[in-house]
Formats: C-alpha cells, structure tokens, sequence
C-alpha cells in the first residue's frame, strides 16, 4: 500500500504560483487565511502564532503564518520570497509570496522568475496604482502568462459590486493593453475568508469562481524535455584521470554516446558517462540518460577545453552567438542606465562584460507610452542594445523561456535583469566555422613510439608558469642546457621572444592574454609532435587559458609551478618591470594590478624562493628523467 502512494506522490503535478501585489494590499493576509480554509498548514504552525500574538498583547494576523522573518513580523511588509507547499485533493501547489514593496522588487523579480503562473493581489479600496500596473508589466516581462487577479479587502468597501466592477475593468483593461489577459478577476476579502475556498454569502452578486477553483485552473508550462538540450556548464571537476564536466539541464534530454557542442568555442564531443554521487549505492546500474531538471556530472570520450558557463546543446539544434544583444530590461539600480555604461551580464552561468550601445525606448508603465532616451532610471523599463566583449551563447525568450532571462551586475550587485530578444540579431556561429577550404588533415608517417625510441625520451611540454621575476626563464635556459648535455632535444619558447616575433601583434588585456597563450599552447604542441622537450615559460595568469593549452597538448602537459611571492620578485626585479610599474609606467602587471591564479592542481612546484638556481634545477631535471625519459629506457 505504501509503495502504491509513493507512486502517487510522484505522479502528482507540482505547479509553482506567484502571489504578487502592492504592499499593504493583504497578500500574505490572503495567503495565511488560504492555508488554513484548506488545512495546509503544519501541525501547530496556527496555534503557535496564536500565543505568540497574545504574548505581544497584539490581535491575530494571518500574514503571521507566511511571513518567517522577523524583520517583516515588525515592520508588516514582506522583504523576501517564500515558498510554501500547498496541498489539495487534486493537486500540489507552490505558493511564492513575493514582496510588494518597491525596494524589495528584485525579490519579486526572483520569485515570479520561477513561477509558471501568478495571482495578481489589489486593495478594493486603494485601487489599482502605479505599483500594481508596474507588476503587471513585470510578470510580461518574465514571461508569466497565467495570470488571475483577486480583488482583496471586500470587506472594506461594503462588498460593493460597483466598487469591484470599477477597479476589475481599469486593471483588466491595463493588463490587456501588455498582452495579458486574466484568466478570472475574484472578489475577496483575504481577512474573513470570502471566495477563497466557497462562494461568499456576503457577495451574492458573483457567481464565478472561488480563489482555489482559479488556481486549479492553470496548466503546467511544456515540458522541458521537449525543448532543445541546454546544459550550461556549472564547474569541472578533476578526479585521477577524469574530468567531469557538470551543471544543471535547464531543457532537453542528454544520453550516453551523444555528439555534443559546448558554446561559445564551437568544439564538439561525445559523451561517455554520467557521473553520479552518493544515490541510491544499491542501484549500480549506469546511468545513460539525463532530462530537464536534473544535475549531472559528465566525461567525454575525449579531451576538449571546457570552462564554466560554456552552454552544451546538441549540433543540430544550437543556441545562437553574437556580440550583440537586444534585451527589455527592468532596470533596479540607484545609478541611472546610460548609453556607453558597462556592465557584468550573467546567462545561465556565463558571465560577460558589456557596454550599453543605444537605448532604443523607455516605456512608461502608468500610460505604456514610450520614448527615445538616454537613460533609464530606477524601476523603468527599457529597450536596449548591448555590445558583448566576445560571443556569447543566447537565446530568444519566446523560444526558450529558462535560458533566455538575464540579470546585469553593477559592481557585483543586481541592478537590473530582462529578457533577450535576437529579433534582426545576426548568428555569428558561422564565423567560428574554418575560413580556409581545401584542408585536410595531415599525419606524420613517423610513428611517436619510434620516434621516442630514436630520441631517449618523450615528446613533451613543460609549461612553466608563476609571477613575474620568479624565474622562470633563469630555470628553463639552465635546464635546457642540462636536458641538450644529456643529449635531449629540446627547445624554450619564453614570452619575450615570442611577443617580440610571433605574437607582437598583441598587447596585455586579458582578451590579449588569452590569445597570447592560445597561441603558445597551439606551438607547443606542434614542438611535443616533433618529439621534443619544450619548455614553455609564461607568466600565463589564468587557470583557464593554462587548460586550454593543456587541452591542446594533451596529456604531455606538464604545469610547473615556479613559486615565489611578490615581495621575492619584486626585490629580484632583473629587467626592471616592477619598478616601472611602481613609477606608473607599465600597466596590467601581473601580481600588481593584473591577477594571478595559482595552478589548482600542477605536476610540479618549483620554490624559487627556498631553494637555490641549481637546486632547482635538479628537481627539474629529476622529474623530466622519471617522468619523460625513464619509460622509454624501459621499452
């Protein structure tokens, strides 16, 4: 019998609803008096709050019941979202209560982000405002189409027809004019419990439906899984050999042996297993399939680079890439939005850096009139356009409503969000695509394992890397010296000689970096073919841009750590650039005003500040005989 209501409980359909309105306007009223009318409550939860307003010496509240904080007990506003599971015979629900008041509206903004249907709440007696309109329009905005509206406070106004017919046709004739239109308009009185569960003696003028008849009437969003795959990418872990690559699937469904394409690199692969922790450690059955909602962790059948908020979809069915975007957005922030302004814009997990290139209007939502501006202040709506520091992966919101949302950060706070919109927006994925024709590709007929034997070691890449000055390219001349006088063949490739011929097209910014070590990495491995030893000494700061080297050498990657704090290598300073970058000279220094990540997980460290040159280099030398030259002497 028990497995049998398991089975039921699963079954059942969780809907999520947002109940938003103006402060003061009795929402969480609404919903403490909706809990008990349907015997949702916890066991206690309605005597508890009893005491407690007995002990205060103060009358019963029902927004007591919901509001869990403190903070909103004292001051009789809703600061933060709160869900409540809310059971009925039918159907389970989540109920959002999502703050009204305007200070808190990036609560709400979070709550109904996450709805697929809301209940619009309006004081009979106040009317409809400018607050009530405003989250009207922002349900729009996130996509919320699913909409009722309860006239509240009944009570107040003498349960007037008159008075209910009034505000429903002003507020109904608004919602309209932005595209929504609601499902049932309810008179209420949250307080003594009129239509809430039954029909109300004291308004016999209405004969529609009750509040739980309304939300009983929304139909849950379409499945995810029939949307296309969208699994952007939350971390990679590395564990021995593996790297597994894991995030949440916002849409679609993934299986074992997929060809999959990571946005925005272009790079393609194929999945070889789904990682799991902790489970059911009975069940040792592999996974093979992934849907919508689940987190995954997940390994490839080969090595690619990979990094956090690149988005995985299937070939066929991509996201689209550009630099350019045309967004709605709700603007939160104090500061105004300006053309020119920059900005961090968050996608799923991806981050980006962008500037705004135009604001095309700015909507008024009391009238929905809208005008040419260059800006927009706090809690107005706009359309903009906003150029990218390189391609991102998008979606348009009335394609995939999950991962066509964004948020923009100003100074790493939330200062607004909205919805993409790719209309007249150019798909650059073609320019990813490989420009020369006529390629294919080429093989050396020399097998490696030969020519390994020929040279006495293996073809490898040892990638120095560390601050500036912590000597990195003192302890790859001296070891190439040792490695040539034991008849290696080997090579150093340093940042000096290579900005000053290979890459001197390219300056420091961090986009500049990162093709700088492409660059690198790609010649590296070109050297690792050729059977050498080549010792790649770069300061290269980011733990991103050394794994995409690694991805591109493979697994003859070697990262050596050259450790040595600031204080040491801005004493040793041998060409003077810490001291330039002190008189204000050089800019974008590594360890100064530029940042270094330290290799999370190197082959080797290297204390240059404990240990002399020589000392150094024969743990170097150690490593390259055990690591690169022994297994071949073994063959």
């Amino acid at each position: 019998m028990g497995s049998v209501a398991m089975k039921d409980d699963v079954a059942r359909r969780q809907l999520k609803i947002v109940i938003v309105g103006h402060v003061d306007h009795g929402k969480s009223t609404l919903i403490g008096r909706l809990f008990y009318e349907t015997d949702s409550l916890p066991n206690g939860k309605f005597e508890q709050i009893t005491d407690q307003c007995q002990r205060r010496g103060m009358p019963f509240e029902w927004a007591f019941l919901v509001d869990a904080l403190q903070a909103e007990r004292d001051q009789g506003v809703t600061i933060d979202t709160t869900q409540i599971r809310l059971r009925t015979a039918d159907r389970d629900y989540i109920i959002i209560d999502a703050p009204g008041h305007r200070q808190f509206l990036k609560n709400m903004v979070s709550g109904a982000a996450n709805s697929e249907a809301a209940l619009l709440v309006i004081d009979a007696n106040e009317g409809v405002g400018e607050q009530s309109r405003r989250h009207g329009y922002l349900l729009q905005l996130l996509g919320v189409q699913q909409v009722s509206v309860a006239i509240n406070k009944m009570d107040l106004v003498g349960y007037s027809e008159k008075r209910f017919n009034g505000v429903r046709d002003e507020y109904v004739a608004y919602l309209s004019s932005i595209g929504i239109i609601p499902t049932h308009v309810i008179p209420i009185s949250g307080k003594e419990g009129d239509c809430l569960t039954s029909p109300s003696a004291n308004m016999p003028w209405y004969q529609g439906p009750n509040i739980m008849d309304s939300l009983g009437s929304f139909s849950p969003k379409p499945d995810l899984n029939d949307l296309p795959l969208r699994l952007p990418v939350q971390d990679i872990y590395k564990f021995d050999e593996r790297r597994i690559i894991v995030g949440r699937i916002e849409s679609g469904t993934l299986r074992v042996g997929d060809d999959i394409l990571f946005s925005p690199s272009n790079e393609l692969a194929k999945v070889a297993s789904f990682e799991r922790w902790g489970g059911d450690l009975k069940d040792n059955s592999p996974q093979v399939e992934a849907t919508a909602g689940e987190s995954v962790g997940l390994t490839l059948t080969e090595q690619i680079f990979v990094q956090r908020g690149d988005l995985i979809s299937h070939s066929n069915d991509a996201p689209e890439l550009t630099n350019l975007l045309r967004a709605r957005i709700f603007w939160l922030g104090s500061t105004a939005l300006e053309v020119g302004s920059r900005y961090l814009l968050k996608i799923n997990t991806a981050e980006h850096q962008v500037e705004v290139r135009e604001i095309e209007q700015v909507l008024n939502t009391n009238d929905l009139s809208r005008v040419k501006a260059n800006r927009i202040e706090q809690y107005e709506v706009g359309e903009v356009l906003l150029r990218l520091r390189g391609l991102a992966a998008v979606e348009d919101f009335s394609i995939n409503h999950v991962t066509g949302r964004f948020v923009l950060l100003d100074e790493y706070r939330i200062a607004g969000g909205g919805t993409i919109n790719l209309s007249g927006i150019a798909n650059q994925r073609s320019e990813l695509a490989v420009k020369s024709e006529n390629l294919h590709p080429f093989e050396s007929r020399i097998d490696p394992v030969c020519r390994s034997m020929a040279n006495g070691h293996v073809g490898a890449v040892l990638w120095f890397t560390g601050l500036p000055s912590s000597g990195k390219s003192t302890l790859a001349l001296e070891l190439q010296n040792k490695l040539f006088a034991q008849g290696n063949q080997t090579f150093v490739l340093d940042g000096d000689n290579i900005r000053s011929r290979l890459n001197a097209d390219l300056g420091f910014e961090p986009q500049d970096r990162t093709e700088n070590i492409r660059r690198v990495g790609e010649v590296s491995a070109l050297f690792a073919d050729a059977g050498m030893i080549v010792i790649s000494a770069f300061v290269s700061p980011y733990e991103e841009d050394r794994d995409r080297a690694r991805a591109a050498v493979g697994n003859r990657f070697h990262c050596i750590y050259i450790d040595a704090d600031a204080e040491i290598c801005e004493e040793r300073d041998p060409h003077g650039l810490w001291k330039k970058v002190r008189q204000g000279e050089i800019s974008n220094f590594t360890g100064v005003d530029a940042p270094y990540e330290v290799p999370a997980y190197p082959e080797l460290v290297i204390n240059t500040g404990e240990y002399s040159i020589d000392q150094c280099v024969d743990q170097l030398l150690d490593y390259v005989n055990s690591q690169l030259v022994e297994p071949v002497r073994s063959l």
